[in-house]
């Protein structure tokens, strides 16, 4: 069973916390977290790109000229792909990028995301994350007592005093437990997560 350190706001030791094994200490597959990231980052895309091939461009019914006895190289349509303002070849049409993973496929991509930020030491527990008021300010004293730049922060609540305090913050986003995503582990280099926080994704997905 993994040990974390947790940490106050001011970057103290205050505890100890372990972690369960089910969530934090799995064999990692890196096949499923690539496929997690790809498959989050496909399911965002809107798909609505277009192009029109030679078929749709208007213009071009007429032959430019002649076939022989020109000079110039054979042509059928000033519509076609080598003219200016003629078709593109492959044109893109709008299409659904999205693709289904498994719900387990899914729960081992995150519990494996969330083994290695723990095995590289860049899971930060704290012991609670409170503001008095919505300053960022008082949210990026936080980050420099734990001397963290780029970080994910998760919650157990919507504490509205951090998550607008951590609005304006650059390379810092804060999401809720229910919201945790593979995608969002990766691509910061810390998370950083409540003691609440933990408690509830080790219920949750348990």
């Amino acid at each position: 069973m993994a040990s974390v350190s947790v940490y106050n706001i001011e970057g103290k030791e205050v505890d100890k916390l372990e972690l369960s094994d089910s969530i934090f200490g799995v064999e990692i597959n890196e096949h499923l977290v690539h496929m997690a990231v790809v498959n989050q980052l496909a399911n965002k895309r809107q798909g609505t790109q277009s192009a029109k091939t030679r078929s749709e461009v208007s213009g071009g019914g007429k032959k430019p000229w002649r076939q022989k006895g020109t000079g110039h190289a054979r042509q059928g349509s000033i519509r076609a792909p080598q003219w200016k303002g003629g078709g593109v070849v492959f044109a893109p049409k709008p299409r659904d990028y999205s693709f289904k993973m498994n719900k387990k496929e899914k729960r081992l991509a995150l519990k494996s995301a969330l083994t290695s930020r723990v095995q590289d030491e860049k899971f930060i527990v704290l012991d609670e994350l409170k503001l008095d008021e919505i300053k960022t300010k008082n949210f990026v004293a936080v980050l420099n007592n734990l001397e963290v730049s780029k970080a994910l922060v998760v919650l157990a609540e919507n504490d509205t005093n951090v998550i607008l305090s951590a609005k304006n913050v650059p390379n810092v986003k804060t999401i809720l437990t229910n919201t945790i995503n593979v995608y969002d582990i990766m691509k910061y280099d810390v998370v950083i997560c409540t003691k609440d926080a933990v408690a509830k994704i080790e219920e949750v997905y348990a």
